[in-house]
């Protein structure tokens, strides 16, 4: 009996359609609001922000016209040493005397720079092509230093013109003085082989070291100039180190890239 009353009120109001509807809770309407202006928000970054990415890679400061290895042009003995490392010397400039089967023969610097490297000594035998000694072009005693980054030939592309760069020095605590800053002066878009690294650094062993993971592209960076600092450049903390910087120093670069849209990741 009591079965056939409830479904006799059933058949009275099939869809209780006198009863009052209740959509949501208020708790409800306020998670579907926050998901809404979420998913508003992300839609509009998407199309109007940028994610922006470095890419990090090893650098070296130098001088901006690189370095040459200076090569005997005569097999003989050599004589006298006339020059020292870190000397600077003119063009035409004297640097070891080598005794021949002819007379004595002077070889001199090609181009005018500083000695960062001496490969012979008195006593020594040395063939023709013999490098006896490393040079870096500069002429002038306050010549600016540039750093030049070898990136990775995949992230080239990326590199805008006078993109911000900050360089960690080997020879400069970070922790205490802070990173270098620099901008992109130019980008060589062709990948360079160990051999023209060395070429242009004068150390074979750094040309090794940079092509350990493939060959890179070379970055040129200007460093961003200071009066206020002893070393001459701008750095991240007010002072930076208390002395100047010398070249063929060692770093890491760090290369801001191309902002990329948000929804260049996304889309498939």
């Amino acid at each position: 009996m009591q079965f056939r009353q409830q479904a006799l009120a059933k058949l009275q109001s099939p869809e209780e359609l006198d009863l009052p509807v209740r959509f949501a809770r208020p708790q409800g309407w306020l998670v579907l609001s926050v998901t809404v202006i979420a998913m508003a928000a992300a839609s509009v970054w998407a199309v109007t922000g940028s994610v922006a990415s470095t890419v990090n890679a090893p650098a070296i400061l130098t001088y901006g016209q690189g370095s040459y290895v200076l090569q005997s042009p005569v097999a003989g003995q050599v004589t006298a040493v006339l020059a020292k490392e870190g000397e600077r010397l003119p063009a035409g400039s004297p640097v070891l005397k080598v005794r021949t089967e002819r007379g004595d023969t002077v070889v001199r610097t090609l181009d005018a720079g500083r000695v960062t490297a001496l490969a012979a000594s008195v006593g020594q035998i040395i063939s023709t092509g013999a490098n006896v000694a490393a040079v870096e072009k500069v002429a002038r005693a306050k010549a600016p230093l540039y750093a030049t980054v070898y990136v990775p030939a995949e992230n080239a592309a990326g590199i805008p013109a006078h993109a911000s760069v900050d360089l960690t020095v080997q020879s400069v605590p970070s922790q205490e003085y802070g990173v270098l800053h620099g901008e992109v002066k130019s980008v060589d878009r062709s990948a360079q082989s160990a051999q023209r690294i060395a070429a242009f650094l004068g150390d074979s062993r750094l040309g090794e070291q940079f092509t350990e993971e493939g060959r890179p592209v070379a970055v040129t960076v200007e460093l961003k100039r200071s009066s206020a600092t002893e070393s001459g450049y701008e750095w991240s903390s007010a002072d930076g180190p208390p002395f100047r910087l010398t070249s063929m120093t060692l770093a890491t670069g760090s290369i801001r890239l191309a902002d990329r849209r948000p929804v260049d990741w996304l889309l498939p």
